[in-house]
């Protein structure tokens, strides 16, 4: 009987980061049986139903433990939900530190995994002789910008956005200042300087594991391969994303149904992840300008918010659909259907009828629409969005980027415009070709291809290690 071995990961708040990091436990336990994960989730106030939920789906060799929540009070209140993110992680360190005291005082750890921000507890596998690793859930494009970025501190001078020439990271496209994420735009922020503290501390690792496949980043993955005289191991482990489940598809039958009854490629689906949300002068232009598309559409609406990621930690509690232009609804009731807050995702790319999609560009949604092949309209609103919208736009050319007026407002004209040309255009048609491409690569990956492989390599090193 092969040995158990013993897994740590920790997660980081938020649904869309516990579900990469605990679906790569999935895969992994499916390949090595006899691997036991145990998985701490930390979180900010009570864990959400949701997380609960999915986590009692979880097969019996991965053991969750939910970490003490930490209390909103004790943190700073209206700062960026990246700081609040950090300071979650970072307060729970000691409630880390006493999980894997009890666990393996005993039973040998041999890896400690950790999401991106939980980077402070990889000084923690040392004195458990384990092996460390970074779990990135984000594209190897934006971990190149990590890796690069103390240089990059140090070559600058003034702010990144104020560059008129375009940011050239090695074998990706290039970008311009004003697409940075959120923490690079002010220099001179608390965001900015846990950014680079996140950065130099992937030196310390002994691997990464990152959330994509060498077909979609073929160019940033070897070429990091090369960063630092090739001392960084990485470990490209995707697409993983979570499947959707027969009780998720019971939930929300309604949206199949009406998907059902609509001819095959002809719906535009819209929808701004778990945590993004629109003011309402831009909710106002994007009903007009689906309306002025002609498309069929299907739109999960947020009520409005004047900070695009207001609802990533806490949802609003009113009715969005009150927030919709008037007669909007009756108008468009024969081409359109609005949900509130909530459609299954995955099932929804997977319907025959769906032909696009309107995105946030968040990584957990460009995956699933690669691995449905369904081509996109990026629309980002925050965190590493815009340069993920760039690869997308510009390197892979599978989407079509709107054009911001100059008060940062997408107008009905240029939605309708993309609309159509996405859905009912020769450039949508050969984006749809190149879409279908990269999901055949994409179910390649994670059959037999490179990513399984690498993970099959990673957990035979982990099979025969013996300690640090």
């Amino acid at each position: 009987m092969a040995k158990t071995t013993h897994i740590a990961i920790v997660s980081s708040p938020g649904f869309t980061h516990l579900v990469p990091i605990t679906e790569f436990s999935k895969r992994l336990v499916k390949h090595r049986p006899n691997f036991h994960v145990t998985c701490m989730v930390p979180s900010l106030g009570p864990p959400p139903e949701s997380s609960k939920v999915y986590l009692q789906t979880l097969p019996s060799n991965i053991q969750t433990i939910l970490l003490p929540p930490i209390n909103k009070q004790d943190l700073p209140q209206g700062v960026h939900p990246a700081i609040l993110i950090q300071l979650t992680l970072t307060h729970s360190l000691p409630s880390i530190h006493e999980v894997l005291k009890s666990k393996f005082s005993e039973d040998p750890l041999t890896a400690l995994v950790v999401d991106i921000f939980a980077f402070q507890a990889l000084e923690f596998a040392k004195e458990f002789n384990a092996l460390s690793y970074v779990y990135f859930p984000s594209s190897a494009m934006i971990l190149s910008l990590l890796l690069h970025a103390p240089k990059m501190d140090e070559d600058v001078s003034g702010e990144y956005t104020d560059l008129t020439e375009p940011i050239k990271l090695p074998g990706c496209v290039p970008f311009m200042g004003v697409d940075l994420p959120d923490p690079v735009q002010n220099r001179s922020s608390e965001l900015y300087k846990q950014f680079l503290q996140r950065a130099k501390a992937l030196a310390a690792a002994d691997g990464i594991l990152i959330n994509t496949f060498i077909e979609m980043e073929s160019g940033a993955i070897r070429a990091m391969g090369e960063f630092g005289d090739g001392k960084i191991r990485l470990y490209p482990v995707g697409p993983i994303t979570q499947k959707g489940s027969s009780n998720e598809a019971d939930e929300c039958d309604k949206c199949l149904r009406w998907l059902d009854n609509q001819p095959p490629c002809s719906v535009l689906y819209v929808s701004f992840g778990s945590g993004g949300t629109l003011s309402q002068h831009q909710i106002n232009e994007l009903a007009w300008g689906l309306e002025l598309s002609c498309q069929r559409f299907l739109w999960v609406l947020r009520a409005p918010s004047n900070s695009s990621s207001s609802a990533y930690l806490e949802a609003a509690k009113e009715d969005p659909l009150q927030f919709l232009p008037s007669g909007f609804l009756e108008r468009t009731k024969e081409k359109g259907l609005v949900v509130p807050s909530w459609a299954p995702q995955v099932w929804v790319l997977n319907h025959n009828s769906v032909g696009g999609f309107l995105t946030h560009c968040g990584w957990n949604s460009i995956l699933e629409s690669v691995q449905e092949g369904v081509p996109l309209i990026t629309w980002p609103l925050f965190a590493e969005q815009k340069m993920n919208a760039v690869m997308l736009a510009d390197g892979l050319k599978v989407a079509l980027r709107p054009k911001l007026n100059k008060d940062g407002i997408i107008e009905k004209e240029e939605i309708a415009k993309v609309v159509k040309c996405l859905m009912d255009g020769e450039e949508g048609k050969g984006m749809r070709e190149r879409m279908r491409s990269l999901k055949d690569s994409a179910a390649n990956a994670v059959k037999d291809g490179y990513s399984t492989q690498t993970l099959l390599q990673l957990a035979s090193h982990w099979d025969n290690f013996s300690g640090v």
